[in-house]
C-alpha cells in the first residue's frame, strides 16, 4: 500500500511509467528508484529503463495477462486500474484490494502516442489513437486525492525536487498536476476530432446521422454543434501581442487544411506578429472575392486601396492610387502570381509584406533586397466557406462567413435617375468591397477601383466625410457604397457634393424617404440591396 502522511502527501511506492516523449524519463526513473518507487512499465520505455540499467517490471508481469492485438491492448485490466481508482479512506475500497490482492499505483507518468506529428508524417491515423494511455492519465487523474499523474517532461525535476525536500507529492501539487492531465487528454481528443471531422467533411455531409428531420436543422446542428471542440496547438510564441507589453502566441487549429495565412510557404522576411497576422489574413479575404487579378492594400485590417485591372501589375499601382500615405508599411494581398514589373513596383515604396498565390524567380530576387520584407506563397486562392468565429470574454461567438453576393438582378432602383450599366458594374463591385471595411464603411468607386474609403467610424456622415476628402479629385464621378442604410440625408450631402453620381445601400431606414428627396434634389441615382453588409 501507498506511503501516506494523512490525506496531504503521498510517497510513490508504485509508478507506471509509459511514455511516447522518452526526454529525461531515464532521470525520473533514477529518482525514484532512489527514493524506493518500484517501476512497471509497457513496451519501449521499459526496454529504455532496463538498457539504462534499472530494474523494471512488466505491465504483463503484474496483470499476468500479455500485451495483445499488436499492443492495442496491455493496460486495460482490473489489476491497474482497481490499483489507479481505489479511494485510500474508503474502507470497503481498501478491503477489495486485500482481498483480490491488488496493490495501489500511486503515480503515473504518461503522455500520448503524437497523434498530429504522425499523421502530418504520413502516418496511418488510427493506428496513433492511443487508448490505453488516455485511461491511465484520466483514471490517475480522477483520484488526484491519492495518486500523482505526470504528463509532461517538465513536471519532472520539480516533482523529484519536491520529493527529495519534503519526503512525499503534496496535495495541492497533485491537484495542478491532475488540472494538466485532464488538458492534455482534452487537447489529445480533440486534436483527433478535428482531424476527422476535417477527413470525413463531405461524408458527414452526404450521410448525416441525427435526430433532426429536415435539412435546415441538420446543416444547423452541423455547422453550430451543441458543444465546440476545435483543438488548436501552439506554433510558436510571438514576440508581443497588439502592443510590445502585451504576450502573444500563434495557434494552428488541428486538421484544417483550407488555405490560410498559417500554412503559406514564408519565403522572406522575419518572423509573422501577431498585428501581421491580422492584416495577412483580412488582405487574403478581401482578395478572395475577385476572379480578375486584382491588388488589396490593407493597414490595420482596413483597406487603403482595392482595384483589378487588366494584369497584376497595373492593379498593384490602380490599388496603390487611392492612399498611398496610409498604404505606407501596409500588407499587400494579390491574387495572380508577383512578376518582375509587380515587384519593382512593389519595392519602390515601404510594404510590410506581400502574399500572393505564387512569386516569379525574377520577382524573388528584387524582393528579398528587403530583408525583412515578408513574402508569404499561399497558392491557389479559393473562397472559404466554413464558419468563422470569433473570441469574447467568456464565450464564443461563432457565424457564417459573409458570402452574399448581388446581381444586377437583386438591386432596386428607388431615385427618380436610374443608373448607367457602368454605375451599376462599379456599385458590384463596391458592394463586394464594402463587407471587408470596418463599420460605418462608406465607399467611393470608379471602375473597378477603390478612390476613397471612410472605416471604422462612429457615425456614417463622418466616414463619408473621410471617404471623400481621401478620394479628393477621384470622387467626381464615382460611385459610392454604404454597409448599412443611409440613416440621414448629410451623408449624400457630403458625397454629392463632392461628385459622387450614384449610390448604392441597404435601404430600410425610417428617414429613406428624406435621404431619397435629397438624392433627387441632387440628380442621383440609388439603388437598394435589402442585405445589410456590416463588420465589426
Amino acid at each position: 500500500m501507498a506511503g501516506m502522511k494523512g490525506n496531504l502527501m503521498i510517497q510513490p511506492l508504485n509508478a507506471i511509467i509509459s511514455v511516447s516523449d522518452k526526454t529525461g524519463i531515464v532521470d525520473l526513473a533514477n529518482g525514484l528508484k532512489k527514493i524506493g518507487t518500484n517501476i512497471i512499465s509497457t513496451g519501449g520505455t521499459a526496454g529504455l529503463l532496463r538498457d539504462n540499467n534499472l530494474k523494471v517490471k512488466q505491465i504483463s508481469d503484474l496483470t499476468g495477462f500479455p500485451e495483445i492485438l499488436n499492443g492495442r491492448v496491455k493496460t486495460l485490466h482490473p489489476l491497474v486500474y482497481g490499483g489507479l481508482l481505489a479511494d485510500r479512506e474508503n474502507s470497503e475500497h481498501l478491503n477489495t484490494l486485500r482481498e483480490m490482492t491488488i496493490d495501489t499505483i500511486d503515480m503515473v507518468v504518461v503522455n500520448l502516442y503524437p497523434f498530429v506529428d504522425a499523421v502530418e508524417k504520413g502516418g496511418d491515423p488510427i493506428e496513433n489513437i492511443d487508448i490505453g494511455g488516455v485511461s491511465l492519465i484520466r483514471a490517475a487523474a480522477k483520484n488526484h486525492a491519492h495518486v500523482a499523474v505526470l504528463t509532461n517532461p517538465s513536471q519532472y525535476d520539480p516533482i523529484l525536487a519536491e520529493l527529495e525536500e519534503t519526503g512525499g507529492i503534496s496535495a495541492e501539487t497533485r491537484k495542478v498536476l491532475a488540472v494538466e492531465g485532464f488538458r492534455h487528454t482534452a487537447g489529445y481528443d480533440a486534436s483527433i476530432q478535428a482531424h476527422f471531422s476535417n477527413q470525413y467533411l463531405q461524408i458527414i455531409r452526404e450521410h448525416p446521422v441525427d435526430m433532426f428531420d429536415n435539412e435546415e436543422e441538420r446543416s444547423y446542428n452541423r455547422d453550430f454543434p451543441p458543444f465546440l471542440t476545435p483543438a488548436y496547438r501552439r506554433l510558436r510564441k510571438l514576440r508581443y501581442g497588439e502592443n510590445p507589453h502585451q504576450r502573444g502566441a500563434l495557434y494552428q487549429e488541428i486538421g484544417y487544411n483550407e488555405q490560410s495565412v498559417l500554412n503559406s510557404n514564408q519565403l522572406n522576411g522575419q518572423k509573422l506578429s501577431y498585428n501581421n497576422m491580422l492584416d495577412f489574413t483580412g488582405a487574403l479575404n478581401i482578395v478572395r472575392e475577385f476572379d480578375d487579378p486584382t491588388a488589396v492594400l490593407i493597414k490595420h485590417n482596413n483597406p487603403c486601396g482595392v482595384a483589378s485591372a487588366e494584369n497584376i501589375s497595373q492593379a498593384y499601382e490602380q490599388g496603390l492610387a487611392c492612399d498611398p500615405m496610409s498604404a505606407f508599411g501596409g500588407i499587400i494581398a494579390l491574387n495572380r502570381e508577383v512578376d518582375e514589373e509587380t515587384a519593382q513596383h512593389i519595392r519602390s515604396s515601404f510594404k510590410e509584406g506581400v502574399i500572393a498565390p505564387s512569386f516569379h524567380p525574377d520577382a524573388l530576387t528584387i524582393l528579398k533586397r528587403k530583408k525583412k520584407m515578408v513574402l508569404l506563397e499561399v497558392g491557389k486562392i479559393e473562397k472559404i466557406t466554413r464558419p468563422r468565429f470569433m473570441q469574447v470574454e467568456g464565450g464564443l461567438l461563432l457565424q457564417d462567413p459573409n458570402l452574399s453576393g448581388i446581381s444586377r438582378d437583386d438591386l432596386r432602383t428607388v431615385s427618380e435617375k436610374v443608373p448607367s450599366v457602368e454605375e451599376i458594374n462599379s456599385m458590384l463591385y463596391a458592394w463586394k468591397v464594402i463587407k471587408h471595411i470596418r463599420s460605418n464603411g462608406i465607399l467611393l468607386v470608379k471602375g473597378t477601383r477603390t478612390v476613397g474609403i471612410g472605416a471604422g467610424q462612429m457615425s456614417r456622415v463622418d466616414s463619408s466625410i473621410i471617404a471623400a476628402r481621401k478620394a479628393g479629385e477621384e470622387a467626381r464621378g464615382s460611385v459610392m457604397a454604404s454597409d448599412a442604410f443611409i440613416p440621414f440625408a448629410d451623408s449624400v450631402d457630403v458625397v454629392a457634393k463632392a461628385g459622387v453620381t450614384a449610390i448604392i445601400q441597404p435601404g430600410g431606414s425610417i428617414r429613406d424617404a428624406e435621404v431619397l428627396e435629397k438624392v433627387n434634389e441632387f440628380g442621383l441615382s440609388m439603388v437598394y440591396t435589402g442585405t445589410r453588409n456590416f463588420k465589426h
